[in-house]
């Protein structure tokens, strides 16, 4: 019997080769389209869920109130894990992270500036990194041990195994790979080639015991059966039982959450982060795979007269109705199968298309037994949705009815088929929707004044003898015509890397606690930057030797300070021998530091007493930008040789603050695009099909003298009108996503009514040109041969 059904299956196929074609086409690029997006969910949902005691693993919170609200941040000051490791049983092991550091790695003639991590030894027992080489236990037990990736050990010693090797570390520590560790895969939050022992940070004098600097990231492993909640409970008040600070509290907070699951409410509650975005796609590739369905459904469908008389004569010999069910289910899956190798095929084809879109390295596990099991059932799941309604319908006839010749298909208002072919447009005039929106925001931001000239402005980091030779290098820079201007920094401009409270100037009520974004500059930092002084000047050491503790305030920071006339106000930070106390000396107009979809932060510049990681430098405009950077690299190597010359265009580091927004509309205009091709392949199909049915009619009216105009309006405005109240139904669905999506921005584009004009064109437009092409092919067909037909 079922080769039977498989022979019959078979044949109506190959007998219907363009519906079968269509058909075919809708869900391979449904499924594949679904694959994808499965795979990248797959990705995020498993971010660092791979680690053997995961459900014990927790990131160290702090939580307290700025500017009048609850603010929750996980960076931590360095003393704060060797406190809790010591004084709390509740606790089996800690380990700290700093951000990143940079350092100059020297093996033979090879030399890489290459970033890492600080941490401690417990680093590998607590999370599941495998060493190929090495033991977790001890890898980092000594000072000038360090544990690098495969990937970074074939850069430096190519297929020879780096254990016991030396490499040198800048220009005066030699470290000894003591551990070889496997690549890190592609859902992990962290990312280094190396790792190197905290005893070394201590050692360069990095550590501080200071419990007001908050910035490295703190892990705790609990025991067995400690809960989050007993937890939080005993270390709440670590910072204020070790330190003067009594108004922070700590947490914990899963490590399996951080991905997803990374914004606070004011209340300190998770609030949702890149979960949103999941949920959007899982949503989007849902209906992108139903919509593959719903063309199946309706082409099987339309063709039911032509399979009435074979559903009458089955049940004439016997046939139940199960057993029919069963055979056109059967033919849904088998086109499924079909469908579901060629979007594997295609995913395959498109993988690294798709990765450079996503910035991820997704990969198609096929030696997984489980992949394949899940692919299997994502066929037949496919086959048994997209088979279930023609399946029912088909097997519905009445014998009686069908073999007499009074069968007809349903011509009522609503049917089953004309709600589908709605639900399909619905879906796709949201998409088109949203898409205009993402694109129109990301605009938006992009056109917003960001308070500086980021054009032909470039910053190095100061490695090696950068600091030690940094006057001589500003110097040259200048003279050799490479630069106009030279800035020492504490971050690149187009970051923010440190924030404080404490500060204090006349007027100012303690008991309103103000954060502040840091920036720290040596002079000339106006110039440097093209930024605009709103009062007072720059900052300026040569001219002015006490402004080695002046400042500088954003116009955010007047405001929130409540100062009417700042230039030559006192701000203060810190007490006794400690404090300092800087004279505002200008007013720089509001600049942006970190996300241009955010307010300005108010942010305090301070002078050249400060630390720095930083030159900025203001290429000369006289010269191309290949000569300055040529003559900048002279500069470079002859005052730091061991050290190659890495630069930044602040440009383009900007523009990649648009990444996340960039990417989330690149893939909403291609499932758009998808989703509307599937669509349009469905009201192809089923254009053709109702051309071909009302041929004779056709001819008829041809003869009668109907234009070719009236015959393809005829034939048109059905589905026109199914279009036009998909796009009605859409309308209200797509403002409320996109108005729900844009309050997550504070800077943020108003939705106007243009642009559902715009989808509304776009969506007839698409529409008419698919259903009139097969309209206007019936019109012109000469109406003797159309009512010559038996067919």
């Amino acid at each position: 019997m079922f080769k039977n059904y498989l022979k019959i299956t078979w044949r109506n196929l190959l007998r219907h080769k363009a519906f079968s074609a269509i058909n075919i086409v809708g869900l391979a690029i449904g499924m594949a389209s679904a694959a994808l997006i499965l795979l990248w969910i797959q990705n995020e949902v498993s971010f660092d869920k791979f680690h053997e005691k995961n459900d014990r693993l927790y990131s160290v919170y702090n939580r307290s109130v700025f500017d009048g609200k609850l603010w929750c941040w996980n960076t931590t000051p360095k003393v704060m894990g060797k406190i809790i490791k010591q004084e709390y049983p509740q606790v089996e092991d800690v380990c700290r992270t700093n951000w990143g550091s940079t350092f100059l790695f020297t093996v033979g003639d090879k030399h890489l500036n290459l970033q890492g991590n600080f941490t401690d030894p417990s680093f590998l027992t607590m999370f599941s990194f495998p060493l190929v080489h090495g033991d977790k236990h001890t890898a980092l037990n000594t000072i000038h041990s360090i544990v690098i990736t495969e990937k970074l050990s074939k850069k430096l010693f190519g297929n020879d195994n780096a254990m016991g090797k030396s490499i040198k570390i800048d220009s005066n520590a030699y470290f000894t790979v003591t551990g070889v560790m496997k690549d890190l895969p592609n859902n992990t939050r962290f990312s280094f080639e190396y790792l190197m022992p905290w005893t070394y940070m201590t050692k360069i004098g990095q550590d501080d015991q200071y419990w007001g600097n908050n910035s490295i990231q703190t892990w705790v492993l609990l025991k067995p059966g400690v809960t989050e909640a007993l937890a939080n409970k005993a270390l709440v008040n670590v910072t204020k039982s070790h330190s003067d600070t009594k108004d922070i509290q700590q947490f914990v907070y899963p490590l399996s959450k951080l991905r997803l699951y990374s914004k606070f409410d004011e209340k300190g509650h998770p609030d949702g982060g890149r979960i949103s975005t999941v949920r959007t796609f899982s949503l989007i590739a849902a209906f992108i795979l139903l919509i593959a369905c719903i063309n199946f459904m309706n082409l099987s469908t339309a063709r039911s007269e032509r399979r009435a008389r074979e559903v009458g004569i089955r049940k004439v010999v016997g046939a139940l109705r199960g057993s029919l069910i069963s055979q056109f289910l059967g033919e849904s899956v088998l086109i499924a199968f079909i469908a579901g190798v060629i979007a594997l095929v295609a995913v395959q084809i498109s993988m690294s298309g798709f990765n450079l879109l996503t910035d991820k390295t997704l990969f198609v596990p096929y030696g997984s037994v489980s992949f394949w099991l899940v692919f299997v059932g994502f066929i037949l799941f496919t086959g048994l949705i997209s088979g279930s309604y023609p399946a029912l319908y088909l097997s519905s006839f009445k014998p009686v009815s069908v073999l007499k010749g009074t069968f007809k298909a349903a011509n009522a208002i609503i049917t089953p088929r004309k709600v589908l072919v709605v639900v399909q447009f619905w879906f796709a005039v949201v998409l088109i929707i949203c898409t205009i929106i993402i694109r129109q925001q990301l605009q938006y931001a992009q056109d917003r004044d960001i308070g500086y000239k980021k054009d032909n402005l470039v910053y190095v980091s100061m490695t090696g003898n950068i600091e030690k030779n940094y006057l001589a290098i500003r110097n040259d820079l200048i003279a050799s015509g490479a630069a106009t201007s030279v800035t020492k920094t504490s971050a690149p401009i187009t970051q923010g890397w440190s924030d404080s409270w404490g500060y204090t100037w006349k007027g100012h009520m303690d008991k309103n606690k103000i954060d502040f974004n840091i920036f720290n500059t040596d002079g000339d930092f106006v110039k440097t930057m093209g930024l605009k002084i709103i009062a007072g000047r720059d900052i300026d050491v040569k001219t002015y030797p006490t402004d080695s503790m002046a400042m500088l305030l954003n116009e955010a920071a007047v405001k929130i300070m409540g100062l009417k006339n700042p230039v030559g106000e006192i701000v203060n930070n810190g007490e006794g021998k400690d404090a300092r106390h800087y004279k505002v000396v200008g007013v720089v107009k509001d600049f942006i530091l970190q996300s241009p979809y955010e307010p300005v932060k108010h942010m305090l510049i301070q002078g050249p007493k400060s630390w720095f990681n930083f030159i900025h430098f203001k290429l000369n405009p006289a010269n191309t930008t290949a000569n300055n950077l040529k003559r900048a690299e002279g500069v470079f190597k002859k005052y730091n040789p061991d050290y190659p010359f890495e630069y930044n265009f602040v440009d383009q580091e900007y523009a990649r603050k648009f990444g996340d927004e960039q990417r989330l509309g690149t893939l909403a205009s291609l499932f758009a695009g998808l989703t509307i091709f599937i669509s349009c392949l469905g009201l192809f199909g089923l254009a053709t099909y109702m051309a071909h049915n009302r041929i004779k009619e056709i001819g008829v009216r041809k003869v009668l003298g109907a234009s070719v105009t009236s015959v393809t309006t005829l034939l048109s405005k059905d589905f026109l009108i199914l279009v036009m109240i998909a796009f009605v139904l859409a309308i209200p669905m797509a403002w409320w996503a996109m108005h729900t999506w844009l309050q997550s921005y504070a800077y943020r584009v108003p939705i106007s009514i243009w642009v559902f004009v715009v989808a509304a064109f776009v969506t007839v437009f698409i529409s008419l040109a698919t259903v009139s092409f097969q309209a206007i092919k019936a019109a012109l067909t000469n109406p003797v041969k159309s009512l010559r037909t038996n067919d």
